[in-house]
């Protein structure tokens, strides 16, 4: 077939797989219905690893995290069973918010990345950004114009993941283009939401008590709730590494100027 057929019919995967698919079919000796069907599923399964592919670049996910890889243990205020069911992702399809709220170091951004996960391993179109982020994009946007354009670029996707909320105090403008994204996903678009600052502080971070009102009647109308009450994985990674250095032959020789106590 001439390769100008694959792109008039739009076959481009099937391009690169059809040799390997066609010696299948010889060894193995297919039917022409089998062939015909294997040949599709290469063309689909093409395209499926691209728009994959496509979706996890569009996210801007700084690393990927899984519920599996989440020590629950540690955290015993958190129910693991919770966890589980929203990760079936009906939040996703009722428009549902999810907000964590815990000290920093807790876990809050490795359950919104695992979820965020699980959302583009679904299909779902997936936007992460710190609230830092999200405040400075829309505040250095120059005309209206280019305002709209951005504010559009975090109301498309099903579900908006704002990290770190409470960290960075915003300006009045800041502010109410928060309040104005909030209002535009709102009962359109989750929003999965990390903070380590409870909701009576929202009024000094947003410099507004009326603003933060309103902002969080309707972010939590439709909303999970999640408090995380633990300590920090950051912390207990670091005492671990001390204690690793401190056992350590070469780390015992360097205290003592180089001597050996140890009996042999």
């Amino acid at each position: 077939m001439k390769k100008g057929v694959y792109k008039q019919l739009n076959l481009t995967h099937l391009e690169a797989a059809l040799p390997h698919v066609l010696n299948a079919a010889r060894h193995e000796q297919w039917t022409y219905e089998m062939l015909l069907e294997r040949a599709l599923a290469a063309e689909l399964d093409g395209r499926e690893q691209k728009a994959i592919a496509r979706r996890l670049k569009a996210a801007r996910i700084p690393g990927k995290k899984t519920l599996d890889g989440f020590d629950f243990s540690f955290q015993p205020t958190l129910s693991e069973r919770r966890l589980r069911e929203l990760a079936d992702l009906s939040f996703v399809r009722t428009c549902t918010n999810v907000v964590f709220l815990g000290p920093p170091g807790t876990g809050k951004t490795h359950l919104s990345l695992a979820l965020a996960d699980r959302a583009l391993a679904a299909g779902h179109s997936v936007l992460f950004t710190t609230l830092a982020e999200l405040a400075q994009a829309l505040e250095s946007a120059s005309h209206p114009g280019l305002m709209r354009q951005r504010l559009r670029r975090y109301i498309a996707p099903s579900l908006l993941v704002i990290d770190e909320v409470g960290y960075t105090k915003l300006s009045q403008e800041q502010a109410h283009h928060f309040f104005e994204l909030v209002t535009a996903r709102y009962e359109h678009g989750s929003i999965i939401l990390t903070s380590n600052t409870s909701f009576a502080q929202w009024g000094a971070l947003l410099g507004d008590e009326v603003l933060a009102t309103a902002l969080l009647d309707r972010l939590l109308h439709h909303a999970e709730v999640i408090p995380i009450n633990g300590r920090s994985y950051r912390m207990k990674e670091r005492q671990t590494e001390r204690t690793s250095l401190s056992a350590s032959p070469e780390v015992a020789l360097s205290a003592t100027g180089g001597k050996s106590t140890g009996v042999r």
